[in-house]
């Protein structure tokens, strides 16, 4: 099979202790949205492009009707004075050996630029269609549990119970060996949909961790949006809830909830 192929664009990278952001497609897409986010707002430069057999055999068509091959990418950016590192990109891999394999890719290209510290971005998956902003966490090191803390990040003993699946944990353990800190930054969100609203709570903790100032308003508006939906479906919820019994037969239930957006 052929190998995971790192194109690099840039070849002189000097940066100062940099944080890297990590925001691939997962729960509610809460990371996604806001490292995407992050790229557009702060000007970022993309550096790598990583191109993989683990990732779905797929093109994206853009509105020019062309296309582009999933990928993910690696950019870099300043901001308040702060170097920030920022993967984001079009899918995580599809296998175990693959989520290894870039995993230890990623690990290595952060370890190069000199990243110091790696927050993983994702969400924590309620079952809930009610929003609360509470972020919860994990740590590959006690001190950044400590410091965390003091950004009002919840940290519940053996939360998530399944653990963290994909990336967003698999880094966590992997930067450990390259003596790399590192945390997993999660907004809790239903786990039905596209959640702006989550991705909003994060990145106000992250703007408060970074010291950074970013324009958040079309965040705003698309959960605001986002609103009106959950609404509207907790609206029909309530609807079904009153119904009798034998009206009930072939309406969703909450279970089909899962798989909405």
């Amino acid at each position: 099979m052929r190998e995971t192929t790192v194109i690099r664009l840039k070849e002189d990278i000097r940066l100062k202790n940099p944080t890297l952001l990590v925001g691939l497609p997962g729960v509610g897409h809460v990371g996604k949205l806001v490292v995407d986010h992050l790229i557009e707002k702060l000007d970022a430069e993309k550096v790598f492009e990583i191109y993989s057999p683990h990732f779905p055999p797929q093109v994206m068509v853009n509105e020019e009707s062309t296309v582009k091959l999933v990928n993910n990418e690696i950019y870099i950016c300043k901001a308040n004075g702060n170097d920030i590192v920022l993967l984001a990109g079009d899918h995580q891999s599809t296998s175990t050996e693959g989520h290894y394999e870039l995993g230890a890719i990623y690990i290595d290209i952060a370890e190069e630029l000199g990243v110091k510290r790696i927050f993983t971005l994702g969400g924590f998956p309620t079952g809930q269609l009610t929003h609360t902003d509470e972020i919860m966490g994990a740590a590959n090191d006690l001190e950044m549990v400590t410091e965390l803390k003091e950004y009002e990040v919840t940290f519940k003993p053996n939360e998530p119970g399944g653990g963290i699946v994909g990336a967003s944990g698999l880094l966590l353990g992997l930067s450990k060996f390259k003596n790399i800190r590192a945390a997993c930054l999660m907004g809790l969100t239903s786990g039905y949909l596209v959640d702006p609203k989550s991705a909003q709570a994060l990145l106000a903790l992250l703007s408060k961790i970074l010291s950074i100032e970013v324009d958040v308003s079309e965040l705003e508006e698309r959960a605001k949006d986002m609103e009106k939906i959950v609404a509207n479906l907790m609206e029909a919820k309530q609807q079904e809830q009153q119904q009798p019994p034998e009206m009930l037969r072939d309406t969703a239930t909450d279970e089909d909830l899962r798989y909405i957006g």
